[in-house]
């Protein structure tokens, strides 16, 4: 996600709808129990049943992991020099290490599709790489171009396209003169800024250790905002997602924000759809045309859309034709057959595709809940047991989410002939659960669905059936009071361990006491100084990790892997982690783990620390839960009282097992990672490289903020591109060894 804290383009994205004010669990659960009147007995065997057990069984350990998937033994130290800070145009990475840039914006798929221009005149745009390229995910293919898991030399990639590098309504970059900045919107420019969006499957190859993408490859797709795809779980058919378009509500058009992705144990590609709330209009009067007692009203509201509410790019405004009034999200007709008052309820899920087959429809996987998703992390498949899927809402004081699919594994669905069918085995129906985070280091996944009493019975938000769970999933967090978090963002599964960590970017709104107070999992305040701004709240961000001792347990320990910081801040209180001039950072965003070395690599997305350095990635050689101790941290209260608050640390990370390994260009974020089988090359995406460049100065490229990768020998233009690079060692090794 473009960290919101960036350039005025990313106004739209700064969303901050949880309101409410979550007391401890506990003391949620009898209280809203007896509001409701329900009786112990059969009642209280649901709740604990959907609210999960306490007792704590044991926390999982890398014992039999590495050897049960057949990966090779982790690296025990990272084989090369830290890279250093660096306000650089240019990608850099330590020594002993190539970078190829192999696939940007505007990079045509097809071979009709002429070679980019790059200065505004280019067409043919649903033919072309898309925009802010983010996670992606590798897909082998074979010398007969079939598909392969473990071709290291050729391979499809499916990437995700986030949103533009836009200021004030226009995407400035892909239009001659910058583009209209006021309503209405030209429909020409429009049309352009709705291709830009999605997903897209191109096909590269690697020829004398050369990579190269293949503009002629009948793989290459793309999936646009409109791109017809199929609803699929528990929402489908739900009256909430009923438009114009689809009467019956079983189809919707297109995905948008795509952000952070995954890859299924049957072999499809997972994306989630994240800040797509802000590309939707609501007048001034829609409350009143929709009247009081509509419960759609409140449900925008949480969802980032109060009445008035202004898009970001104003599409709607660009004519009559279906593809511009559709973002127009105002009960503007006789009712919702007749408009698109329910358009915005079919985005906000996590998304399937099969790289391989492009005559397969893309799937909204509703199952998994609508919020701004991330990315879709899964844990280790065992036979017999139910699929775990780990996600995060990327928006200050959301929620983390695990999902636990209905069907068992059966080991002979990795390799199914229809993968999207398996796709609809696994994914349409199970449970929904949302962390909730104890001040002991224990936590527990509450359900969401309608077999938790608190959720059925809510009196604030009226939920009939588990598809409106589905579409309001972070009101049904809100009923059971889940723990606000500092806005998750990447997940990654230790392949060793099996524990899950998850990315909390930051949080502005993060304070002492209030409805953002601290707390176990979120436990710091602090100032943080950009020349002369002051930045308060979690400045930095952290990244924390839970362990339980199967995937499917409903209670679970944590700690917090890492604090970030930079090196030098208070170490009794900001950098609690220990971090160096060797590792320091802010904002992680990106997470994976390396199935070859276990290796976590830790991308960020920062704005806070730009003056001194551009966006980095680290190299880091994960712990464990639990090998670090308990820490107290003290606060002043608005008061004057003390605030004391418990947390739990890892270990100091000193420079033998985290550091860093790549700093990218000017205003760029570092993003999405995926690496061949064997570990020698590694794919990463350079996001909105030049993004704070003034719109008045579209004409005059000696002033933009940045000119990668023209200025590394790639492509027509200055005008910077989000792109795809990839990255190998000279002698031919794995990469961190």
């Amino acid at each position: 996600m473009t960290d919101t804290t960036r350039s005025s383009s990313d106004i739209f994205n700064n969303e901050d709808s949880n309101t409410t004010q979550n007391p401890h669990l506990e003391d949620m659960m009898a209280a809203r129990l007896s509001r409701r009147r329900l009786l112990l007995g059969s009642a209280g065997a649901v709740a604990t049943t959907a609210l999960g057990s306490i007792g704590l069984t044991g926390c999982a350990t890398g014992a039999g992991m590495g050897a049960a998937s057949g990966m090779s033994a982790p690296l025990s130290s990272l084989g090369f020099a830290a890279v250093g800070k660096s306000l650089a145009d240019k990608v850099v990475v330590p020594d002993g290490y190539n970078v190829q840039i192999i696939y940007a914006l505007g990079d045509p798929l097809k071979a009709s599709t002429a070679a980019f221009k790059n200065d505004g005149t280019d067409t043919d745009w649903d033919n072309r790489a898309g925009d802010h390229h983010d996670g992606m995910e590798y897909f082998g293919l074979d010398a007969n171009g079939k598909p392969s898991a473990n071709s290291a030399s050729r391979a499809l990639l499916a990437v995700n396209h986030e949103a533009t590098t836009d200021q004030k309504l226009s995407s400035f970059f892909i239009h001659t003169d910058g583009g209209k900045t006021s309503l209405p919107r030209p429909a020409a420019e429009v049309d352009k800024e709705l291709s830009i969006h999605g997903l897209s499957v191109v096909e590269i190859e690697a020829k004398a250790g050369q990579w190269s993408y293949k503009q002629t490859s009948s793989y290459n797709r793309r999936v646009t905002p409109t791109t017809e795809v199929v609803i699929s779980g528990p929402a489908k058919g739900s009256e909430h997602l009923v438009t114009l378009f689809s009467p019956d509500a079983t189809r919707a058009r297109g995905t948008l924000n795509n952000c952070g992705t995954g890859k299924t144990p049957w072999g499809t590609f997972v994306s989630g759809e994240e800040n797509w709330f802000g590309y939707f209009h609501r007048d001034a009067k829609d409350n009143d045309r929709r009247g009081k007692n509509d419960q759609q009203v409140p449900a925008l509201v949480r969802y980032g859309r109060p009445a008035g509410a202004a898009s970001r790019h104003g599409w709607e405004s660009a004519g009559t034709e279906d593809k511009y009034v559709r973002w127009n999200n105002g009960a503007v007709g006789a009712n919702a057959k007749a408009d698109y008052r329910n358009e915005m309820n079919t985005f906000g899920y996590v998304v399937e595709m099969d790289a391989y087959d492009p005559t397969l429809a893309v799937r909204k996987r509703t199952g998994l809940g609508r919020f701004a998703h991330e990315s879709v992390s899964f844990a280790k498949p065992v036979v017999g047991q139910p699929i775990v899927a780990y996600m995060g809402d990327d928006a200050r004081n959301e929620y983390m989410y695990k999902f636990v699919s209905a069907a068992k594994w059966d080991a002979a669905d990795a390799n199914a002939s229809n993968r999207m069918a398996a796709g609809d085995k696994y994914l349409d129906k199970g449970t929904l659960y949302v962390a909730s985070f104890k001040d002991d280091g224990t936590g527990q996944w509450i359900e969401l669905s309608m077999n938790n009493p608190i959720v059925a019975a809510n009196p604030d938000f009226e939920f009939k059936s588990d598809a409106d769970v589905a579409i309001f999933t972070r009101l049904a967090a809100d009923a059971v009071s889940a723990t606000k978090m500092d806005r998750p963002e990447w997940g990654g599964i230790n392949p060793r361990t099996g524990e899950f960590y998850m990315t909390l970017t930051n949080n502005s709104n993060r304070t002492v006491d209030g409805d953002a107070s601290l707390d176990s999992a979120n436990p710091r305040f602090y100032s943080d100084m950009k020349g002369s701004k002051e930045n308060k709240g979690n400045v930095h961000g952290h990244i924390i990790r839970v362990a339980s001792g199967k995937p499917t347990d409903t209670t679970f320990k944590w700690d917090i892997y890492l604090f970030a910081s930079e090196a030098d801040a208070d170490k009794s209180k900001v950098n609690l982690s220990n971090l160096t001039d060797e590792n320091d950072m802010s904002a992680p965003d990106g997470l994976v783990f390396s199935d070859v070395t276990g290796l976590c690599w830790i991308q960020t997305d920062d704005g806070a620390y730009t003056d001194k350095t551009n966006c980095m990635m680290l190299a880091a050689i994960p712990g464990k839960v639990g090998d670090g101790g308990k820490k107290t941290l003290s606060y002043k209260r608005s008061d004057g009282s003390e605030k004391r608050v418990d947390t739990y640390i890892g270990k100091s990370q000193s420079p033998d097992i985290l550091k860093r390994f790549l700093v990218g260009p000017v205003d760029c974020e570092i993003t999405g990672l995926c690496e061949t089988p064997d570990g020698k090359a590694m794919f990463i995406n350079i996001q909105h490289p030049g993004e704070n460049t003034p719109m008045a100065d579209i004409g005059n490229p000696s002033k933009f903020s940045s000119q990668w990768p023209a200025n590394a020998g790639y492509g027509a233009g200055k005008r910077p591109r989000s792109a795809t690079i990839v990255i190998t060692k000279k002698d031919g090794g794995v990469i961190g060894s």
